[in-house]
C-alpha cells in the first residue's frame, strides 16, 4: 500500500470510528480567573455542563482549571489533570440506548499531544443509579486524579424513569 493510500485510509477509519460514538458537547456556563497573567488571558477556573447524549434527563457540570499566559493563549498549554464533576436529573429520565459500563461520555483535550479529560458512565443497577466519572488519562504519581457523580434515577413529576427500548 503505497503512503497516500495509507493515510486516506487510517483518516476514513477513525473517521468512521469517531462518527460511531457520539460524544456530549459541552457549554461554558462561566469562569473565574485564578492568576493574572500580563501577557496572554488569565489563569482560571472554567464551568461548563453537558446533557448526557443517550440518556434525556441528566446534565453534568464539569469544572476544571485552564492556564493562561502566552501558551494558553495559543493553546499550547498543558492544563492540570484538576477537575470535578456534579450530574443531576435536569428532568424525565429517559434511557435512548443501551450503554455499556466505562462508555465514554464526554471528552477534552488538556494539552496539545496527549493527555485528555474524560467522563465515562456507569449503570449501578443495585441502586438504580447511574454514576458518572471524570478523570484524566494522564498518570499523576500513580493514580490519575478524578471525582465521581451519581444521579438516582428518580421519576420526575408523574412520569418514572424509563428504560432502553
Amino acid at each position: 500500500m503505497n503512503r497516500k493510500l495509507k493515510i486516506h485510509w487510517l483518516g476514513g477509519v477513525l473517521g468512521g470510528v469517531l462518527a460511531m460514538a457520539p460524544l456530549a458537547h459541552a457549554e461554558e456556563i462561566g469562569s473565574v480567573d485564578t492568576a493574572f497573567q500580563w501577557l496572554g488571558p488569565n489563569h482560571k477556573i472554567v464551568i461548563e455542563a453537558f446533557d448526557d447524549p443517550k440518556i434525556d434527563g441528566v446534565t453534568c457540570y464539569v469544572s476544571r482549571s485552564q492556564v493562561g499566559g502566552i501558551k494558553g493563549g495559543l493553546g499550547l498549554a498543558e492544563d492540570t489533570s484538576d477537575a470535578s464533576l456534579a450530574c443531576r436529573q435536569t428532568g424525565p429520565i429517559a434511557v435512548k440506548e443501551k450503554f455499556k459500563d466505562g462508555e465514554e461520555v464526554f471528552t477534552e483535550r488538556r494539552s496539545l499531544l496527549f493527555k485528555k479529560m474524560r467522563v465515562v458512565r456507569f449503570l449501578d443497577k443495585t441502586r438504580n443509579t447511574l454514576v458518572y466519572l471524570v478523570y484524566s488519562d494522564k498518570l499523576v504519581e500513580g493514580s490519575p486524579k478524578n471525582s465521581v457523580s451519581a444521579v438516582a434515577m428518580m421519576p420526575w413529576g408523574d412520569k418514572p424513569p424509563k428504560t432502553a427500548p
